[in-house]
């Protein structure tokens, strides 16, 4: 949050329900130091008004380009900018970003605009996940503009799935994550063939029960998108999970470690690079019971049988060659990086992730995470705390050195 201290920050409103919220950001970037330019489409106006706004920001909130232009154009407003955050970005605005239109004093000021920019998605489930929002999405993201969410939950009307805007503090966090970016996204991996798995797996004791664990598939995702925003070609192999698969990104949904293992094993000739960030399960069942297990029959006894391991058997079978390229991940509690430094060696990867999942902070179910990549060469790098995009794009930067010899 210091990095937004005497920082100025276009804050741009479009019309959709969620667009309160954005008041809630505005205090953020506020209270961290920034300088906040508010820019209203007329629809976000039909929602919340500009007021709200310049009694938090202590500036002007503009809505038509007509209005006050003799202290500030839109041409000014885009040139001052450090950064631009459009909180929401409904469809209609995500589609005039991507078509290079510039109807309204929002969209102008966009276009004039050389800062980095973030656009938080939020719309209804269908209107996501059509085509041509999807394409568009991917248009922006070809030109380094970071996309942050949707989530998946509650939306308009008491419908629920993806489309839901993400938190203010998600939304600050990636303006952040922009800020260190100091402009538009690389595209360091352009062509790079990238398999990323993400999630769990789910190991079925009955037709209602499974062994499983915590993974939520947030760091194989963020991976996945951020790959794809520096030019990668990713294909995502992902276990159960409520998550929206990235603009741009082939995704292939799998349930238990078996099958995630032959999804990943039939693809290792069509890909560069494999980054092994799902949580698989070591062992499953030896048997399902065709029908529910009832309590009254007594407590069952589950025989357990190891699954494959996938990283391990994609270091076998490599052997000698360099390529792909392998990238696990090691979920610890104790001893983490002995532990990771015995599992780099034993699984024949290239660089290994290792994080403590015993932190409340990092590791499962959150949007944080610390982690340290081991490298074969044995040189280490420690990254503090940060977003599972932040982290994925350091990742990512020393599997692309790797690359590059």
């Amino acid at each position: 949050m210091e990095r937004l201290a005497g920082t100025r920050v276009l804050l741009g409103v479009s019309g959709g329900i969620a667009a309160y919220k954005a008041a809630l950001v505005a205090r953020l970037l506020v209270g961290a130091g920034a300088t906040v330019d508010t820019v209203l489409t007329r629809g976000a106006e039909r929602f919340i008004g500009v007021t709200t706004f310049e009694g938090l920001t202590g500036r002007p909130a503009r809505v038509e380009v007509w209005e006050d232009v003799a202290s500030e154009t839109h041409v000014a407003l885009g040139r001052a900018a450090d950064v631009a955050l459009i909180y929401p970005a409904t469809a209609h605005v995500l589609a005039k970003l991507a078509g290079g239109l510039a109807d309204d004093l929002l969209t102008t000021t966009l276009l004039a605009a050389t800062c980095p920019v973030v656009v938080a998605p939020a719309m209804h489930t269908e209107m996501w996940q059509h085509a041509a929002t999807r394409h568009n999405v991917e248009v922006l993201r070809g030109r380094g503009v970071l996309v942050v969410g949707p989530d998946d939950g509650v939306l308009m009307g008491g419908d629920s799935g993806p489309g839901r805007l993400v938190e203010p503090d998600v939304a600050v966090d990636a303006v952040v994550a922009a800020l260190m970016s100091a402009g538009p996204a690389e595209r360091d991996l352009d062509g790079v063939r990238l398999l990323v798995t993400a999630g769990g797996t789910r190991e079925p004791i009955d037709p209602v029960r499974f062994l499983g664990n915590r993974s939520s598939g947030k760091m194989g995702f963020a991976l996945a998108e951020v790959a794809a925003s520096r030019g990668a070609k990713v294909t995502l192999v992902a276990g159960p999970t409520h998550l929206t698969a990235p603009a741009g990104v082939d995704r292939i949904d799998v349930v238990t470690a078996q099958e995630m293992y032959d999804a990943v094993m039939g693809r290792v000739d069509e890909v560069d690079v494999i980054v092994k960030a799902a949580a698989v399960a070591d062992f499953r069942p030896s048997s399902t019971a065709t029908s529910k297990l009832k309590k009254d029959a007594g407590v069952p006894s589950i025989d357990l049988v190891r699954n494959p391991d996938i990283l391990a058997d994609l270091g076998a079978q490599r052997g000698d060659a360099d390529r792909p390229l392998l990238v696990g991940f090691a979920a610890e509690t104790d001893e983490v990086e002995q532990a990771g430094r015995d599992k780099l060696a034993r699984k024949g990867a290239d660089l290994l992730v290792v994080n403590d999942v015993g932190a409340s902070d990092a590791g499962f179910e959150v949007d944080t995470n610390r982690v340290l990549i081991l490298d074969r060469d044995g040189t280490r790098s420690e990254v503090p705390l940060a977003t599972k995009g932040e982290i994925a794009g350091t990742i990512l930067d020393a599997v692309g050195a790797r690359l590059r010899g």
